[in-house]
């Protein structure tokens, strides 16, 4: 079984700064709470067992306040000297895992079940699967197009229909799909934006999988407001 998930915490947070002009975005404040730690509370409930956090702005904020254990549970850091977006922070962080592992977004919160992802990426004998949910909301989300057994075949920007599939930041990852991908250590790249959509270009197995339960992104103020209510 997965047993350890990366956190993509690195990003500025410049869509937040208006309401949390201080603090990292995952240090953010849902009910005097850091929206990191539902984060870490939800995966250790799924059976995760040591986290390795990708950070750089305020990372020294997000150390003092979790430590090197949260629960009893191993935390590891991955800092960013320079920022290196989520595809290079995926990159440093994943450096020696030898086993199928996780990829989580700092400011994401979506109710995965560990178990069914996991035996669905096994099943497909899948390099990379990616947690998708549905949603009608395209100006911040990008469709994803299945195919009938359940491969991402495009990540496109349009779509017709009046709900689709986009991409919710879970992922699980197999660490020899990152191999192709080592040239680019130490360079600011997005994982959404260019490393999914290269990997895509390879033809290796990437599927994709939808979860109906709880999500919510908390990237900008609306949704950060929102998580009030979505954590009550």
């Amino acid at each position: 079984m997965v047993k350890t998930a990366i956190i993509l915490a690195g990003g500025l947070g410049t869509r937040l700064k208006k309401v949390n002009p201080i603090l990292p975005k995952p240090l953010a404040p849902v009910h005097d709470r850091p929206f990191l730690e539902y984060l870490l509370d939800y995966w250790i409930n799924q059976g995760i067992s040591k986290f390795i956090l990708s950070i750089g702005y305020q990372n020294q904020m997000i150390i003092d306040r979790l430590g090197v254990t949260y629960k009893g549970v191993c935390i590891q850091y991955a800092v960013e000297e320079q920022a290196l977006g989520t595809g290079g922070g995926l990159m440093i962080s994943s450096k020696g895992l030898s086993e199928p592992f996780l990829v989580l977004n700092g400011d994401t919160f979506f109710e995965v079940d560990l178990n069914e992802l996991y035996f669905y990426h096994e099943k497909n004998s899948s390099e990379w699967t990616i947690s998708l949910f549905r949603t009608d909301n395209f100006q911040r989300y990008m469709p994803v197009e299945l195919s009938s057994d359940g491969q991402i075949i495009q990540m496109k920007g349009k779509t017709n229909k009046s709900t689709y599939l986009a991409n919710g930041g879970v992922y699980l990852i197999n660490p020899s799909a990152l191999k192709g991908f080592k040239k680019i250590y130490n360079i600011k790249i997005s994982l959404e934006n260019e490393l999914l959509p290269e990997f895509l270009s390879t033809g290796k197995a990437l599927y994709g999988l939808e979860f109906s339960k709880g999500f919510i992104d908390i990237g900008i103020p609306e949704d950060y407001f929102r998580a009030q209510d979505f954590f009550s």
